[in-house]
């Protein structure tokens, strides 16, 4: 006979940043905690991303000494969201982000450090910041979380360096540079040699860095202090008795299970980017669209919703969060993606064109607003193009830069090489005429450091992404050197942006606009905040921390537990 239903205080279905900060603070604070995963890793979209978050007056912000106020905050997001701009959301996420954070990080393995620069995305509107909001995740030991570091997820081969080193963009900035600095030189011989000690034990470096380590932090913690993780488990309907939301039903190893929940069940699922759900809801344009989102994000938490009538977001800026992406086929069949945000487009000596062999947009703008330029202009695919000196210096998506040996990208497909503009055009399908034509025009604003046809270059943000070193304009240079390059970009999302309508607790609404008791929802099951549009590095993971401390914090302060000292390992 089967044994009794197993009983915790609080069941969250997903593993990514929402779901382990509520994980985490759930347990610090004594509550009997679940995390239901579906893939056989943990960390979903998140593990994968770059982890940085954005947030208003944190601690590092203070002790800096950035000036910066809740006023301007608002007046920027107000600017940017238009006119789905919720100011109790808003409100909850300026005044209590902070807390939020300070919490985790004193109570949690989680570390953060201020960007010394990092403009918001669109740096020109009112209320925008140079610096302050954006922080970047501390690296971490991966060794630390144990016989689960097997079962954290790795990021995309593309993202990794020597098959299995992480990196960050400090990293990133010291390998691009090491052939000009003795410092940049020592730190990458560092990295280099941890990572070789590494795989002597290890199928990949236990350096984690951005994401992973954001993950690995929280998921350490909350093991740590009796959190359960069951992977290969999938949530298939919630248990509700009286209008309360008090269990789930959940399919494991080919048996389900009724789990119960004293206090609550919180969806951070990872929205539905990846299922069959997406497509009708994103623009077509005939052309592949390649999502980053895993597979697993199919959209289960607006199923479980839909059972007890649950508000979904509606009328948002966008229902996904762009980012052109490349693909790669490797012989064997496998398909690898490379989400292009912050490596390439903003360089010295990089454009983009459409098929008519023509610029359509600010190539150093933000991963979002790109795409949402390619579909403004029905373009479905362009292509991203550089010269030797660019390609050398730089690399171009999976493309790396001097002195690796970028052949077998080229046998694939996936980049374009040949010695002539013309001869590129013609390998890509690109009217030949109208890219010398394209090219000579962009060489001339190149040379005089001003980008007149759109702008690149133009405001902080941009100069902020290209190269600081390269003068007079970080993000111009003329495209003059043979052999020249090609790789095609799709468009492509880093996740959905629509969900299941909450409150400042991050309580799921019905259609009423009444809280569905015992039913949560943060990360990208929750109907973001910003409404669809990308205000600034880290707009996802730094919602999904606040509220996810919220959801778990509403939930003890509900079931009266008294909150425990916590120590960190």
């Amino acid at each position: 006979m089967p044994g009794p239903e197993p009983i915790y205080d609080l069941v969250i279905l997903g593993s990514g940043a929402g779901g382990f900060a509520a994980a985490a603070t759930a347990a610090c604070r004594g509550l009997k905690v679940l995390l239901v995963e579906k893939a056989d890793t943990f960390g979903g979209t998140s593990a994968i991303s770059g982890g940085a978050v954005w947030l208003h007056g944190t601690d590092q912000a203070r002790a800096a000494g950035v000036e910066d106020s809740p006023a301007a905050m608002r007046t920027y997001l107000q600017q940017v969201i238009g006119a789905g701009y919720d100011p109790a959301l808003v409100d909850a996420f300026i005044e209590q982000g902070q807390h939020a954070l300070r919490w985790l990080e004193q109570h949690t393995e989680l570390r953060y450090s201020l960007r010394p620069h990092s403009p918001d995305y669109y740096p020109d509107l009112p209320g925008a910041t140079e610096s302050g909001r954006a922080l970047e995740m501390v690296e971490y030991d991966g060794r630390q979380l144990g016989t689960r570091f097997k079962d954290l997820a790795m990021p995309p081969p593309g993202m990794l360096l020597f098959g299995g080193m992480m990196v960050n963009r400090v990293d990133i900035q010291h390998f691009l540079n090491l052939r000009r600095s003795p410092a940049s030189l020592w730190h990458c011989l560092k990295l280099m040699a941890r990572y070789a000690r590494d795989r002597l034990h290890h199928p990949r470096g236990t350096r984690l860095t951005t994401g992973n380590a954001l993950i690995a932090r929280l998921a350490s913690s909350a093991f740590a202090h009796g959190a359960e993780l069951w992977l290969r488990s999938e949530a298939q309907a919630l248990i509700v008795e009286q209008g309360v939301v008090t269990g789930v039903q959940v399919l494991r190893e080919g048996r389900t299970e009724q789990v119960l929940a004293r206090g609550g069940v919180v969806c951070a699922m990872g929205g539905f980017a990846a299922g069959a759900l997406a497509a009708t809801y994103r623009p077509s344009t005939g052309a592949l669209h390649l999502s980053m989102s895993p597979a697993g994000n199919d959209g289960a938490a607006l199923r479980l919703g839909q059972a007890l009538d649950a508000a979904e977001g509606e009328g948002l800026a966008a229902n996904f969060f762009w980012a052109p992406v490349s693909e790669l086929q490797h012989a064997d069949g496998r398909r690898e993606r490379f989400p292009h945000l912050v490596t390439d487009r903003a360089k010295p000596g990089v454009i983009a064109v459409a098929a008519n062999g023509r610029r359509f947009v600010n190539e150093a703008d933000s991963y979002h607003h790109f795409v949402q330029r390619m579909f403004a202009n029905g373009i479905g695919e362009c292509w991203l193009i550089c010269d030797a000196q660019a390609m050398n210096r730089y690399g171009l998506g999976l493309a790396r830069p001097q002195p690796v040996d970028n052949r077998a990208l080229i046998e694939a497909g996936y980049l374009h090489r040949a010695d002539t503009v013309a001869a590129l055009a013609q390998a890509i399908g690109v009217d030949p005429h109208a890219l010398a034509q394209t090219l000579e025009h962009f060489n001339a604003d190149a040379r005089n450091g001003a980008d007149r046809a759109f702008g690149k270059g133009s405001n902080s943000y941009n100069r902020y992404m290209g190269d600081p070193q390269h003068q007079p304009n970080p993000c111009l240079a003329a495209l003059t050197r043979a052999p020249f390059y090609a790789i095609r970009l799709h468009t492509g999302d880093l996740g959905s942006a629509r969900g299941l309508v909450t409150n400042a607790q991050a309580n799921v609404l019905n259609r009423c606009g009444t809280p569905i008791p015992g039913l949560y929802a943060v990360g990208n099951d929750m109907n973001s905040m910003m409404n669809g549009t990308y205000p600034g590095p880290g707009i996802t993971l730094g919602p999904a921390l606040t509220f996810g401390w919220l959801a778990a914090s509403h939930i003890a302060t509900r079931l009266q537990t008294e909150t425990p000292t916590c120590t960190t390992n």
